[in-house]
């Protein structure tokens, strides 16, 4: 089987402009896809992935320049350093479940395979069904609403609790579509919604977004490029208002309130959202949703966590 070709690779490569011998970090290894481009550009990657499946895969990778670390990447300050590898000359952030994932019933993320209700990326902690059977009914509304942005979500919540125990993907998912009255072919599906909202609650995937972003800051040389794609509104969001207050584009505050003291931008951001092209869509329809930003680090020092403008 061929490897997953990532999205919006060539876009990807481009925006890094990689120079042989320079330095970059795959912070969402997968199944490699950006990994290899940048491998044959001539770049020393330093690959990370939290998922011990996506580290074995790429095991076999053979090439020196490449060095697979699993752990999270909003970690890469700490394990770059601890490898000798600072400062690094690009990051890339590929956002959410990887294709393999996806694929992958028995790791319970997919609506349309049947699977263990798990959705745990690192395989450890809680699993989706622990969660699922364990959670109040104005809990799980909460994270429906707000990590899968459905209306429904306490109509959604209501069906869920009746319906428990849940162990089984295509469990849930009918449970879910049966509750707001699902047609196929005429309706969006919600369980894709909900499932999102689980995945998203479970990893913490918005703070470990945060998290890299700020990573990232720490690691980058001055020229250094950041390049991240996103696959939904409230990761590119994150992004978006990370770039635009550290590229000191921020709102300003009003003229009638003291004036703030304003930190060096440590980013320049380069260029508009890249999204697919209809090509790509064409033959990936999971690259219909994605979105590419891309920003060069300037010489200032890092900002501090969580800081904003």
């Amino acid at each position: 089987m061929s490897p997953h070709v990532p999205v919006l690779l060539d876009e990807v490569i481009d925006a890094l402009a990689i120079a042989p011998g320079e330095r970059h970090v795959d912070g969402t290894f997968g199944a490699g896809g950006y990994t290899r481009a940048m491998l044959a550009k001539g770049a020393r990657v330093y690959a990370f992935d939290r998922d011990p499946d996506a580290i074995a895969a790429g095991c076999p990778i053979d090439d020196p320049k490449l060095t697979l670390i699993e752990r999270r990447f909003s970690e890469m300050d700490a394990a770059l350093a601890e490898a000798d590898a600072l400062p690094v000359d690009g990051v890339t952030l590929d956002i959410g479940v990887s294709s393999m994932q996806f694929d992958q019933a028995e790791r319970g993320f997919s609506v349309q395979a049947d699977g263990p209700l798990d959705m745990r990326m690192e395989q450890a902690g809680q699993t989706a069904a622990e969660w699922l059977n364990s959670a109040d009914e104005a809990e799980i509304a909460d994270v429906i609403y707000t990590y899968g942005e459905e209306r429904r979500s306490r109509r959604i919540a209501r069906a869920i609790v009746a319906a428990r125990p849940l162990e089984r993907t295509l469990q849930l998912a009918a449970v879910v579509r049966k509750s707001v009255g699902y047609v196929a072919g005429k309706d969006k599906d919600p369980a894709i919604q909900v499932f999102q909202a689980i995945r998203i609650h479970l990893n913490r995937e918005l703070d470990e977004l945060t998290g890299g972003l700020e990573a990232a800051e720490r690691v980058l040389a001055p020229g250094g490029r950041l390049a991240v794609v996103t696959f939904h509104s409230l990761e590119d969001r994150i992004v978006k208002q990370f770039l635009r207050d550290r590229s000191g584009h921020a709102p300003a505050g009003s003229r009638h309130l003291p004036a703030v003291s304003k930190r060096r931008p440590s980013f320049e951001a380069v260029g508009k959202a890249v999204r697919p092209g209809a090509r790509e869509t064409e033959s990936n329809p999971r690259a219909r949703s994605a979105t590419l930003r891309i920003a060069k680090r300037t010489s200032a020092e890092p900002w501090g966590k969580g800081e904003a403008a």
